[in-house]
């Protein structure tokens, strides 16, 4: 049996989700194919934070084009998905780091984004709960969190509204403008888009991504505990390692009344199992900035992985030897934030329609160029 498409997806996380619905919006005929369950893999083990990253002009670019678009969803969302526009604090601990802020905030500024600089005192007022005292902090007060299996939910939802087709099946190959799926159908497609996650070289060999293993904690309803998404300046030092273990203090309000505690990153660790000495490390850090952290109930712990990149930044466009499959993939903990837009990057891109901001560098391509020039 056979069926014909536009657009096939693999995938049903937050960024296949929003690809679905992006190439659905636009009159193409789409096809998703998931067989675990939708926004189950990356998405499930995502805090939810609608951030802007400085890491790089590229993912500066990216996050700020996703978030503007968040934005723009946001009066739509229905209240499951739990979008709150709490802001961002980056905590600052010393000096040392209040440089960092100080650099970080002209940096935003110059792309529009309105920060204001906290000093201790005002970090202390704006949450209670913080150890004092403390540096200060950035305040980014267009960031946001949400739910993100219900965001994934959903983005898919409305996309089959739209006449998207759902295949709750296992894709067993995906290449040269065919998906062949466990039960002997096979969909045919112009494009078909590998948004697999961590578990996209099981379709593609060879692709520069890795899983990075992250933990996540939630507590019981405390209204109040946590006002912000907070998080520690030292995260960017140890969540841009690419080769060691990390833990940082990453805390979130949920609208619920429940406290999100993160987080931690693990490379070559395959085991979804709970580590209990990466717990007790990420747990210890939250504690170090916020004392009281350590006296509320904890009701859930989980672990998942997330698919990593040697330059941090996504997978987005055709892959250089088979004109017919895309890759959305690769995003590690930014998948939530960017796929807004990389479903917009990657439907004008497959449409020949310029993007809004510059795709080079997040193709694909980028890579075999790398190792062409190796």
């Amino acid at each position: 049996m056979s069926d014909h498409w536009d657009v096939v997806i693999v995938g049903a996380g937050i960024v296949g989700s929003a690809c679905a619905l992006e190439c659905a919006n636009r009159g193409l005929r789409t096809a998703v194919v998931e067989s675990k369950g939708i926004g189950s893999g990356a998405t499930a083990a995502g805090m939810g934070h609608i951030v802007v990253m400085d890491d790089s002009p590229a993912q500066m670019a990216l996050t700020h084009y996703s978030q503007t678009l968040w934005q723009g969803l946001a009066d739509r969302l229905p209240a499951n998905v739990e979008y709150e526009a709490c802001g961002t604090l980056w905590v600052a601990s010393d000096e040392e780091e209040m440089q960092e802020v100080r650099r970080k905030s002209p940096q935003y500024a110059s792309a529009g984004i309105s920060t204001e600089i906290l000093d201790s005192q005002m970090l202390a007022e704006a949450e209670p709960h913080l150890r004092q005292p403390l540096a200060g902090a950035l305040l980014a007060p267009s960031d946001a969190v949400l739910y993100p299996p219900c965001a994934a939910a959903y983005l898919l939802g409305e996309a089959i509204r739209l006449g998207a087709r759902l295949y709750s099946r296992k894709a067993l190959l995906a290449q040269a403008g065919k998906v062949r799926l466990d039960d002997g159908t096979e969909l045919q497609a112009a494009c078909i888009v590998n948004a697999g996650g961590a578990d996209a070289g099981v379709l593609r060999s060879g692709l520069p991504i890795k899983k990075r293993k992250g933990h996540l904690v939630i507590t019981d309803r405390y209204p109040g505990f946590v006002r912000h998404q907070l998080v520690e300046l030292g995260y960017l030092k140890s969540a841009h390692s690419v080769t060691s273990d990390s833990v940082a203090f990453n805390v979130q309000p949920r609208r619920t009344g429940q406290v999100l505690i993160g987080s931690s990153r693990q490379y070559n660790a395959d085991d979804p199992a709970v580590d209990t000495q990466i717990l007790h490390n990420m747990i210890e850090r939250a504690k170090w900035y916020m004392p009281d952290i350590g006296a509320l109930s904890a009701i859930r712990v989980w672990t998942g992985f997330r698919a990593a990149t040697p330059d941090k930044l996504p997978l987005i466009g055709p892959c250089p030897d088979d004109e017919s499959l895309f890759l959305a993939t690769g995003h590690e903990g930014l998948g939530i934030t960017t796929s807004l837009g990389t479903a917009c990057l990657l439907a004008d891109h497959l449409q020949g329609i310029a993007t809004k901001i510059p795709i080079e560098p997040y193709l694909p391509a980028r890579f075999a160029r790398s190792e062409a020039h190796a």
